[in-house]
């Protein structure tokens, strides 16, 4: 795997790439200091449409994704893509759309292993109460990234 800076006005986040496609987005501050980075045509493009999302100018992602999981995560981190911008939905929510529903703790599972963070938007998902739930890299990444989206403040 290949690793590459993504530098935007939130920090430098760190992506990798293997085989083509990115498999992994890291957050700011999270990276080993000894991956080594190379940057590609595709990086270029991640860092534009990610520094416009963050600016509120994008909705949605175009890069090539190569997608590691067990079946099942790859249906659930494929139903969130089709989240739309700024809407929330519950792990329950998510559990009846990939045929599963009483399944809310196995979604949240595959949602918290989710490798892309952002560009597959598990940001969106939220406990059924309206609480934000869980977030790998922290409550505070979520509640900026939902406030992009205009989604947040949640109501809990």
């Amino acid at each position: 795997m290949t690793f590459t800076h993504v530098p935007t006005s939130w920090g430098t986040f760190v992506a990798g790439w293997e085989r083509g496609g990115l498999t992994v987005l890291r957050f700011p501050g999270t990276v080993a200091e000894s991956e080594r980075t190379t940057e590609n045509v595709v990086s270029e493009q991640l860092t534009l449409q990610l520094q416009d999302y963050l600016a509120g100018r994008r909705r949605r992602f175009e890069i090539p994704l190569n997608l590691k999981g067990t079946p099942f995560q790859r249906k659930v981190w494929g139903t969130l893509t089709r989240v739309p911008f700024g809407q929330l939905i519950t792990y329950g929510e998510l559990a009846c759309r990939v045929g599963s529903p009483k399944g809310a703790r196995a979604v949240g599972g595959a949602v918290g292993s989710n490798p892309l963070p952002i560009i597959i938007p598990c940001h969106r998902v939220v406990t059924t109460g309206g609480g934000l739930g869980g977030f790998g890299s922290g409550l505070d990444w979520k509640r900026r990234l939902l406030a992009v989206e205009g989604a947040y403040p949640v109501v809990v």
